[in-house]
């Protein structure tokens, strides 16, 4: 007599989801095994039309003024998100509140929007100084960039480039100066000739952080180099 396991298996799914069941880390309210209730989820402030190069919103999907008339470095860049509630405190309580678990909710929810990510080699984070590494105990853009290489099957490196300038926190600065602030910030240990690179980071503000990266890479030999970021600054914040 055969004995059906699908009772068995439906008992099982029942008692883990009740063990492992939570609150909602905006609302509180009971969001089971995800991070975040279906209500605050519909809430995120997904990115809609925007510059294809610096992902800057309201460019209406062509390059925007400001990066015709000074190309940067990279390429392209996607973003998954404005940078606004309730995603600005989401990446607040990631980075400084060491919430690594929204690691994964962030890299699903940018993966949604790459896609199948065709024309990309490599992943790389975008990489902190050791001094910032051991002051936060972790790189927030490797902690997406893991799940992400998974998701989308590109290798992830987070050895094949470093910072080696403790720069100023950019926040600090004036627009203007943050470029100036980046320079030399980055070197590269690897050769990445002929490869199509994509860079993971949280938060995409003036992008001059990126653009000093992409141009350490591209100096590398990178034939191309793309922007994944969880969320993008809205013109003028």
């Amino acid at each position: 007599m055969s004995i059906s396991l699908r009772p068995f298996l439906n008992i099982g799914r029942k008692i883990g989801a009740t063990l492992l069941a939570q609150d909602c880390l905006l609302c509180q309210a009971a969001s089971g095994e995800q991070l975040l209730c279906q209500a605050c989820a519909r809430e995120l402030p997904w990115a809609a039309s925007a510059c294809p190069r610096c992902a800057l919103a309201g460019a209406d999907n062509v390059e925007c003024g400001a990066c015709l008339s000074a190309t940067p470095h990279y390429d392209a860049s996607r973003a998954a998100f404005v940078y606004a509630y309730p995603v600005d405190a989401l990446i607040q309580s990631f980075k400084y509140g060491g919430q690594l678990a929204l690691a994964g909710l962030f890299a699903r929810q940018m993966h949604l929007g790459i896609g199948r990510a065709v024309g990309v080699d490599l992943i790389l984070p975008l990489p902190l100084h050791p001094l910032r590494l051991a002051e936060r105990g972790f790189n927030q853009a490797a902690e997406i960039a893991k799940t992400l290489s998974q998701l989308t099957g590109i290798a992830m490196d987070a050895q094949r480039a470093r910072r080696v300038r403790n720069t100023a926190a950019q926040a600090d600065l004036p627009w203007r100066e943050r470029a100036a602030n980046m320079r030399g910030a980055f070197a590269c240990d690897g050769e990445l000739a002929g490869l199509r690179v994509a860079v993971v980071d949280d938060v995409m503000t003036t992008g001059a952080t990126l653009d000093e990266f992409a141009r350490t890479l591209k100096r590398s030999g990178a034939a191309r180099v793309e922007n994944w970021v969880v969320a993008r600054t809205p013109r003028g914040a």
